[in-house]
């Protein structure tokens, strides 16, 4: 099926400036990007009023939490997980997991994201609800303790089952984080996941505490521990949080094989701290970006994330030149899609996948926009109430408050139920 999308502006973290263009689906493939006004046939028009933009790729979260959020408001990170949030995520079980996760799905594909890194529990019914969806996704099964094995078999099962999912899913080995995975456990994950050529995902140095509480603080270092473990040499490492990275070891980062995820907002709302994500960039480091989940965050959205990563290093580097908007773009869309093992994803470029999202620029918040000063509207201007139409692999899963996948009333509803049940309220 050939679909086609004519006087969009075309913009991405891979160009300047914006573009003027007629742009021609194929399936699931952007196939050409013509000059506006060359491309023969009927198809949507723009009108030069449409942004046409890779979608948001959300790289660190934990989807099912949409039905946690608002749990133990305004408390320190380990305060809120032991007291909080532990204590109900015992009462879930697979189906309540697949109802949140269609809850999370609906937020994002409504906001312009299309992909998404998860790392959460009853991973087969996540697969399951994004396959059925639509939706692409970067899967683990948290790992943490798993004194018989349990759970690193439950997320080898997952990616024997799933990886690579009607080219929509992939597969990672989830330890939780150094604090709650011993590190004998690590590095027999890292073992496995050289062994079966998978990527891991994992929580990283969050809090000030968090490499102390792991046993291993005055023994060895946290780079050390990631050569030593085998971590550093599997074919993907995903980092999430990365806040108390030291400035001297930020170097060790920048490998092909090595993404940070920042997550500005759950870092800010749980005080963790600010990751030195400006000294990450100079250096060369990848660095993608992501919500955490909605119960530490507490929205899904995608724009906010670009626009406080943005506003805040500049503040904490006092230097406004830093973080620019193409960069802040890039690690929202094309670094986590990198990262999550989706090469051909995060740009508009002819071959890559037609993951996108449509954005009105028909609005007040956009009044002087043109090619050049785009990219800045689009990161400090814009929002996520911008987005008219989300389409992953060629399918428009979102249009105008619309899912053509998603039957909204039914999971909300299936979701109040299960909050209830949840929360006993």
């Amino acid at each position: 099926m050939i679909s086609l999308y004519k006087n969009v502006v075309v913009w991405d973290a891979s160009r300047k400036s914006a573009e003027m263009s007629d742009v021609v689906i194929n399936g699931n493939i952007i196939e050409s990007i013509l000059p506006a006004g060359t491309a023969a046939g009927n198809g949507f028009d723009g009108r030069g009023k449409v942004a046409f933009l890779p979608g948001f790729v959300n790289a660190h979260g934990h989807a099912a939490m949409t039905l946690l959020r608002g749990l133990g408001e305004e408390l320190p990170l380990m305060e809120w997980l032991e007291k909080r949030i532990w204590p109900v995520e015992n009462r879930l079980n697979g189906d309540i997991i697949k109802i949140g996760t269609k809850l999370a799905h609906m937020e994002m594909l409504s906001t312009g994201t299309t992909c998404f890194a998860d790392m959460y529990f009853s991973m087969d019914r996540v697969a399951e609800a994004s396959l059925e969806t639509g939706i692409r996704c970067g899967l683990s099964r948290g790992i943490v303790g798993d004194s018989d094995g349990t759970r690193l078999k439950e997320n080898l099962d997952l990616a024997r089952d799933y990886n690579g999912a009607e080219g929509l899913v992939t597969i990672q080995l989830g330890p939780h984080a150094p604090y709650t995975v011993p590190n004998e456990l690590m590095t027999k994950v890292a073992q496995k996941a050289a062994e079966y050529n998978l990527s891991i995902q994992l929580h990283w140095l969050e809090t000030q505490y968090d490499w102390a509480n792991s046993g291993n603080e005055g023994v060895i270092s946290p780079e050390d521990y990631l050569v030593k473990t085998g971590l550093a040499e599997v074919s993907h490492l995903i980092l999430a949080h990365c806040v108390y990275i030291k400035k001297e070891n930020i170097d060790f980062y920048a490998k092909d094989n090595i993404t940070l995820v920042h997550n500005p907002k759950s870092n800010l709302k749980l005080a963790s701290g600010f990751a030195p994500i400006s000294g990450f960039l100079k250096s060369g480091v990848s660095v993608a970006l992501g919500t955490d989940g909605a119960a530490s965050n507490n929205r899904l959205d995608m724009w906010d994330e670009m626009r406080s990563a943005a506003l805040i290093h500049k503040c904490t580097t006092s230097d406004p030149t830093v973080m620019t908007s193409s960069e802040v773009f890039n690690m929202a869309t094309a670094a986590g899609a990198r990262a999550l093992g989706f090469e051909k994803t995060g740009l508009i470029k002819e071959g890559f996948t037609a993951d996108i999202m449509l954005v009105d620029l028909d609005k007040p918040n956009y009044v002087g926009w043109d090619l050049d000063n785009l990219p800045g509207y689009i990161v400090y201007a814009g929002s996520s109430a911008d987005v008219a139409a989300t389409i992953v692999a060629g399918t428009t899963l979102y249009e105008n408050g619309i899912f053509s996948t998603i039957d909204r009333d039914k999971v909300i509803s299936e979701a109040q139920e299960a909050r209830k049940y949840l929360t006993n309220k």
